[in-house]
């Protein structure tokens, strides 16, 4: 197990304090001192690499969390076989945690092969707001300009859901899972996040005129739920044209939610993330109820394995974010600002930030900043 700090080193102190020393109250010792347990996946390919990246970084904050890291993902999978990517002991340890931070993994795409680690975390605990901010950092305009919006998923159901059937040797077909549910949870959050952020737009992306019972249902929801929220227009647009008008005029997104399902979303926040330079960029949240998951939107590159290359800021803002649901706002912020003056000021970052850094280089100078912001 990754330890960080345990609970083992912090308890017995506060229990002499609370016991013997003045102005301790049991409320504020639990709410304080308890340090949260994070389940740890690294993952494949350079997920073991960017996650050590990401701890580095959060090490420096001073956290009281502790990592416990858990094994997942196709590696795994290879030497142990199974129907699914995520061991019983793992789904033992997620149980007991108090979020996840899963590095990026690889999925297996022959046929009958087990489902992915994202999809099956995010359906065991219906995880189903995927949540991915797009927000263009200074020195690193595109040439289409300067972006900032945010990409709310509906992360449980749609073309996700596994329900694929092979009805002959020449027929295939796919079921496109719609519930009402879903859809007004994910609405909610967005409707939400957009009023968090003092923003004043939810646009909702569908295909209705040709998906009229999946897209109508999750469309009536999206509209129940816009009724609680007056302040906030709710805007409509069809798939292939938001795709279109994402490359040709992004501003017109700034400042908005931008909402779908599963499958059309997936694809076009990786579309969205070109527009600040690539998807090495994009950190992510997955939200349910009672439970988070947090992880980066980009995939396991396992051909840069072991090559210490790869841009590390989403594995680390994604980490930053996971301090920021647990609690710990304060080091949260802290490391978002030390990565964005990292990359702002393109000394120490990686090649595809237009540096020449390693990520574990430009991981230590985002700790470095950090540890001397606390």
């Amino acid at each position: 197990m990754d330890h960080y700090l345990t609970k083992s080193l912090i308890y017995p102190i506060f229990v002499i304090l609370y016991t013997y020393g003045e102005g301790v109250t049991r409320t504020n010792w639990t709410w304080n001192c308890m340090a949260k347990k994070i389940a740890l996946i690294r993952g494949d390919g350079t997920g073991p690499e960017l996650v050590e990246a990401m701890l580095t970084v959060l090490r420096a904050t001073g956290t009281d969390s502790e990592f416990v890291q858990c094994d997942a993902g196709l590696e795994w999978w290879e030497k142990h076989g199974g129907p699914t990517l995520v061991p019983e002991e793992t789904w033992h340890m997620l149980d007991q945690a108090d979020a996840c931070f899963k590095g990026p993994t690889t999925t297996p795409w022959t046929p009958g092969s087990p489902r992915s680690v994202a999809v099956s975390i995010r359906q065991r605990y219906n995880l189903y707001a995927n949540v991915r901010p797009v927000h263009t950092f200074k020195g690193h305009v595109s040439p289409l300009g300067e972006v900032d919006f945010v990409c709310v998923r509906e992360a449980t159901e749609g073309m996700y859901g596994g329900l694929e059937h092979r009805l002959s040797n020449d027929v295939a077909i796919g079921i496109r899972k719609i519930t009402r549910s879903a859809s007004e949870k994910v609405s909610e959050f967005s409707f939400q996040e957009a009023e968090r952020r003092n923003w004043t737009a939810v646009l909702a992306i569908n295909k209705g005129n040709i998906l009229k019972e999946t897209d109508g249902l999750f469309m009536e929801a999206v509209h129940s739920v816009a009724k609680k929220h007056p302040k906030v227009e709710l805007k409509e647009a069809f798939v292939d044209n938001f795709a279109q008008q994402l490359i040709k005029n992004p501003q017109l997104f700034n400042q908005h939610v931008i909402l779908s399902t599963n499958l059309f979303m997936d694809i076009l926040s990786e579309e969205a993330s070109a527009l600040i330079g690539s998807i090495g960029a994009v950190y992510s949240a997955n939200f349910g109820d009672k439970y988070a998951m947090f992880e980066p939107a980009h995939g396991s590159s396992p051909k840069y394995k072991r090559q210490d290359k790869v841009d590390p800021t989403a594995t680390i803002l994604s980490g930053a974010w996971m301090l920021d649901y647990i609690g710990e706002k304060e080091r949260s912020q802290a490391v978002f600002r030390a990565t964005t003056e990292v990359i702002e000021e393109g000394k120490v970052t990686t090649y595809d930030l237009g540096g020449a850094a390693k990520t574990s280089e430009m991981a230590v100078e985002i700790a470095r900043r950090v540890k001397k912001a606390l």
